[in-house]
């Protein structure tokens, strides 16, 4: 929704308390409130008025050609018109919104992803109410203007009747001077509402006193009151009328113009002023108590509409945008602010003081939510743009890499080309199938093709396996301590017929050389603990002759450097299984350990020689 243009107000006159001796009627406008102006936005409805024929417009060109026509020249547009135009300018606008909306979801297009586009006529449409809100504001300023004025000039016709009348001797030729007077301000219409009913008292007490200080002839004084009683009797009968009348705001109307044509009557014989007066006055107190009713009902039921649309107001602004964080979340918001600005259209004025500004409150909120709605959808467009942009940049790669014979090496670019889609966000929805068989066709067609050719590769590595396993079996066979002939070296032609055997399924090549280790490592453990019992045997020979001084020196040196670097392979290994995860982390974690542990072994003899020394 967009900025609201400021309303344009009627002129409101307030109802009046009626007077001793001759009541104004008044008439009390319907409030007016503010335009619409965006996609969004919620008209309000219209005032209970009486309506008279409006032209209907099939086209928003031909609501604005003739706001220009209006603004352009001095004709006088009721509001009736002003919101018959507003209202065929937002159906119309309406109308065309919601077919490019179904066109743009016809044609392949996502909720999230529709922006409507901006409205030229909407922004003439604007601008033209605006101006002929300030036209019609001048002409009110003007009209009041021109009604002080007439007041003054009533005033002093007023004192000019007074100045006839305190001339008692020269009051008959002062006669046409009065009439003249009389025409004068019949000639001279609106003034002040809050003026009016003084002023016409004062006056029809200035006009009763002339007459009565009148010295005309009595036939020419009776036809005057003869004639004016006709004429108020007329009234009367005019007035009673308007009972019958179903549109109390027309009967209303019509009542304030038969009260200026009373006043503007002159005086009735004395005897009879009070019975017409009142006749005419319980005439009028009908429609005033209809009138009254009407606009209490009114008051009463606007109070009921400003509940109503403060409670819409407060469910709007409660809602927490800030948790909004898919499509669907906003969707479902958006869903019940529809609804709630379907619920306000059917929703009658608020009181007028009132109504502008809860209007503008219900705006601002739908405004709020609706401007956060397109930001995170834009920002969300963005990002599914952004990353169909990448992804297309993946597909182009791995279609240049599909007829790739270097297995190795494009397989390892595949497989990061893979990692890196996984790692990108959705695309919009219209591309998302299409790109994504155009990526996983390229990687197909390359493993398809890899795969055909290491057809005999996998054989080959099968049988490497089993001569692998085989070696694994003949080792897993030996008894150490039955065993007949040099071990280490048994185990050495063992391991060089294991590396001469070719590769092996990259899947089971960690598990077989964990296997194979595990032998060595049982069958080499039994040979140095022989291997190194024999030389203990012999170190305890060797020095039976002597110089056992240098030989500790030399043993304790060695001792020293064993542990040193068994803490520095602790250390190493403490790091390593922290930091790796990785297999070739494993398998060096592996060989470390080994490499201790033949440290240990190391380290035991030398205290095991110590000993001997020691003995």
């Amino acid at each position: 929704m967009t900025e609201i243009q400021n309303p344009t107000e009627e002129p409101v006159v307030e109802s009046t308390v009626e007077p001793a001796t001759e009541p104004v009627a008044v008439v009390e406008e319907p409030a007016t409130v503010a335009e619409p102006t965006a996609e969004e936005a919620v008209e309000e409805p219209q005032a209970e008025t009486s309506t008279t024929s409006i032209a209907t417009y099939e086209t928003k060109t031909e609501v604005v050609n003739r706001l220009k026509e209006i603004s352009e020249s001095d004709e006088e547009v009721t509001r009736q018109e002003l919101d018959s135009l507003k209202s065929n300018f937002y159906r119309i606008h309406r109308a065309e919104a919601d077919a490019a909306y179904k066109k743009f979801i016809d044609e392949g297009g996502s909720a999230e992803e529709y922006a409507p586009e901006p409205d030229p006529e909407e922004t003439a449409f604007k601008e033209l109410m605006a101006a002929i809100r300030e036209k019609r504001a001048a002409a009110a300023a003007a009209l009041e203007q021109e009604r002080e004025a007439n007041y003054q000039k009533k005033l002093e016709i007023i004192d000019k009747i007074k100045v006839l009348t305190e001339n008692p001797d020269e009051i008959n030729r002062g006669y046409n001077d009065f009439k003249e007077l009389q025409q004068q301000w019949n000639d001279i219409k609106e003034v002040p509402a809050d003026k009016a009913t003084n002023l016409w008292k004062t006056y029809q007490q200035a006009v009763e006193a002339f007459y009565d200080t009148l010295k005309l002839s009595n036939e020419l004084r009776a036809y005057d009151f003869k004639k004016n009683l006709e004429r108020k009797t007329a009234l009367c009968e005019a007035a009673e009328k308007l009972a019958d009348e179903t549109d109390i705001i027309v009967a209303f109307r019509k009542l304030q113009q038969l009260h200026q044509d009373f006043r503007e009557t002159g005086p009735v014989a004395s005897d009879l002023r009070e019975e017409i007066w009142t006749r005419f006055k319980e005439a009028s107190t009908v429609i005033n108590k209809r009138h009254q009713e009407f606009f209490e009902a009114r008051k009463q039921k606007e109070e009921e509409n400003l509940a109503k649309k403060t409670a819409i107001c407060e469910t709007i602004e409660a809602f927490d945008l800030e948790g909004l964080k898919t499509f669907a979340e906003w969707n479902a918001i958006s869903e019940k602010i529809t609804a709630l600005q379907a619920e306000w259209k059917t929703i009658g004025y608020a009181p007028q003081k009132m109504n502008t500004k809860i209007f503008e409150r219900f705006r601002a909120a739908c405004d709020a939510f609706f401007t956060r709605k397109n930001e995170y959808f834009q920002t969300v467009r963005d990002n599914l743009n952004q990353n169909y942009a990448l992804k297309l940049d993946l597909v182009e790669k791995a279609e240049a890499l599909k007829d790739s014979t270097d297995w190795k090496a494009t397989t390892d670019a595949l497989v990061e080309l893979q990692k890196k889609w996984k790692e990108i966000g959705t695309v919009p929805k219209k591309y998302s199938d299409q790109i994504w068989e155009r990526f996983n066709t390229a990687c197909d067609a390359f493993f398809a093709a890899k795969k055909e050719a290491n057809k005999d590769v996998h054989s080959e590595q099968t049988a490497n396996m089993e001569k692998k396993r085989a070696i694994i079996d003949a080792l897993a066979a030996i008894v150490p301590e039955e065993f007949e002939g040099d071990l280490r070296s048994k185990l050495r032609e063992a391991q060089e017929e294991w590396n001469q055997i070719g590769h092996v399924p990259f899947k089971e090549k960690d598990k077989l050389y964990k296997l194979l280790r595990e032998q060595m490592d049982r069958l080499y453990g039994y040979a140095n603990q022989n291997a190194a019992k024999r030389r203990i045997d012999r170190f305890k020979e060797s020095i039976k002759g002597g110089n056992g001084n240098d030989v500790r020196s030399r043993l304790t040196r060695q001792l020293d450097i064993l542990n040193n670097e068994i803490k520095t392979y602790e250390n190493n290994l403490g790091f390593l299984t922290l930091s790796s995860k990785s297999k070739q982390g494993n398998a060096l974690i592996e060989e470390l350990n080994r490499k201790m542990e033949k440290l240990k072994a190391d380290k035991e003899e030398v205290k095991a020689k110590l000993k001997a020394l020691d003995e």
